[in-house]
């Protein structure tokens, strides 16, 4: 296979799909592929799908048929389709479409090179859907997308039946890694210059479960406080069924585990978690919230709800902006109840008319807006801690500024003045030789993705904070360093196209829930 030959992975969906296109373009790149240069034509073009919009084989069709005339003008160009759907429709992918040369589901993403070059050899598409997980994904080939914070899968499936999900049917039942083996890729990442791990599973607090120790996530979390230059633990998502003591006890005692939990609560009433069989009641819940937020004070607290379940009533809903107003939560991605066919939800009674539901969903908006706005403004005139980030702000070339997440997750646009800054340089674990100088030259000093700032908050919206006062303190970092070194190097990474938003953005659009991270 020439070594020219180049491609490209677009990905829909949650972060397991995120984190499984890392993978993706590892498996290429070991096959010796190489990444196309953004708007140029891939010869390998890899649909990553997700299953968790009832329109989202209608987006993926209509996808593939976009690039039906572009691989006709391509000789020799290649298109796989993988993930949730593919795991879902199967053969059909290529019987609607049938210019896709490979077909792979998500137990086996292991198989796409080889399968790519049985379809060029042969001449024909290859369809191959594993019933069970072939490989743990994380014993492959990666190429993280970024140089200062990683995923790190923890587990993969479910064990819950919840009636509005179809991810369980898709990514099969839960298998553990174990837990040396999670703390080992960690420690690998750290020292590769990562400072922020985020453990990653469709259900992360009942991690354990298969090999029989209930108190298996919350000995993780602190096995992960002992590893010297990991600052940053977070954590998604944990099932409120699932949610101990211990659990919230190691996040308040471990202090690079951050005060952020993101738990989806889906539903307010007790008799929708019941129709949905989630198999915890708004009192348990809330006693949940009541317990991290006494542990820890400062938490920033979101989740996932979904309006319009069948047989809501007002009431239900009227139980569900209750919870909303007592867990008082940072933000909440809302989504209107979308059917999946094969779900037990999709055949139940009392499904309701759009207008019903498009009315309340406006209405738990409204109210969380004002909820998040009301805690963000908060914390105006406070210093936070920001981990630079890359691409956070669309608009952050214009005004000046850069942004990352606070310790709490929240998204943080600041100016780039350093007016007092005081720029750390004595030795620590996490700084590099490259970082050791001692300019006070805002061109040499300026904060770069990886680095640590303190700023002081000046403004709060729903959805972010501003920080326009100037940097009070830059600690350079050996994440930094480590995306310097890659920085002239790296494209720009394509966004995530559908499904569940990053923890901390607000949903932009009425989607269905229970993503392949919603718990």
């Amino acid at each position: 296979m020439s070594q020219s030959r180049t491609y490209e992975v677009r990905t829909y969906g949650c972060q397991m799909n995120v984190h499984d296109s890392e993978r993706l373009s590892g498996l290429l790149e070991d096959a010796g592929y190489q990444r196309a240069a953004e708007g140029s034509t891939a010869d390998i073009v890899v649909f990553n799908t997700c299953a968790v919009r009832e329109n989202a084989d209608n987006r993926l069709y209509g996808n593939l048929g976009h690039l039906r005339p572009v691989k006709d003008a391509h000789p020799g160009m290649q298109i796989a389709v993988g993930g949730c759907l593919a795991q879902k429709d199967r053969g059909e992918i290529v019987r609607r479409a049938p210019w896709v040369d490979v077909v792979f589901g998500t137990h086996n993403i292991g198989s796409l090179p080889t399968l790519l070059e049985r379809a060029r050899i042969g001449r024909e598409a290859q369809v191959e859907i594993e019933e069970s997980l072939e490989t743990f994904p994380s014993t492959l080939p990666t190429r993280r997308e970024s140089a200062y914070a990683a995923w790190v899968a923890i587990s993969v499936g479910c064990n819950n039946t919840c009636t509005f999900c179809i991810v369980p049917a898709l990514r099969g039942k839960e298998k553990d890694r174990r837990p040396g083996d999670i703390l080992a890729e960690v420690r690998a990442l750290v020292a590769e210059g990562a400072i922020e791990v985020t453990l990653l599973g469709q259900n992360v607090n009942a991690y354990g479960s298969e090999f029989g120790d209930r108190q298996a996530f919350s000995k993780l979390l602190r096995a992960c406080g002992e590893i010297e230059g990991l600052e940053r633990v977070r954590f998604t998502s944990p099932h409120p069924r699932d949610f101990t003591d211990d659990v919230i006890d190691a996040m308040a005692e471990t202090p690079n585990v951050m005060p952020q939990l993101h738990m989806p609560l889906q539903s307010g009433s007790s008799k929708v978690l019941k129709a949905m069989r989630r198999s915890y009641r708004q009192e348990r819940f809330l006693d949940i919230v009541r317990r991290v937020r006494e542990k820890m004070p400062e938490a920033a607290i979101t989740t996932d709800i979904i309006v319009g379940f069948p047989g809501e009533t007002e009431e239900d809903f009227q139980e569900t902006l209750h919870v909303v107003r007592e867990a008082r939560f940072a933000a909440a991605f809302t989504f209107q109840y979308s059917k999946r066919p094969g779900t037990p939800a999709a055949t139940m009674d009392g499904q309701l008319p759009k207008e019903v539901v498009q009315e309340r969903y406006e209405r738990l908006v409204e109210l969380q807006e004002s909820i998040s706005a009301e805690e963000n403004r908060k914390l105006v005139g406070r210093e936070v801690e920001v981990l630079v980030a890359e691409g956070e702000g669309r608009k952050d070339g214009d005004r000046r500024r850069l942004s990352g997440r606070a310790a709490d997750n929240r998204l943080v646009h600041f100016a780039t003045s350093l007016r007092g800054a005081n720029s750390e340089h004595s030795a620590t674990s996490l700084r590099g030789a490259n970082s050791e100088h001692s300019s006070t030259e805002e061109g040499d000093n300026a904060p770069r993705p990886g680095d640590l700032v303190t700023v002081e908050v000046t403004y709060a919206a729903p959805h972010h904070l501003v920080a326009d006062s100037g940097v009070r303190s830059l600690r350079r970092t050996r994440a930094g360093d480590a995306w310097a070194a890659r920085n002239g190097q790296q494209q720009e990474q394509p966004g995530v196209l559908l499904g569940m938003p990053k923890v901390g953005v607000p949903a932009a659009e009425p989607a269905a829930a229970g993503g392949c991270c919603d718990a």
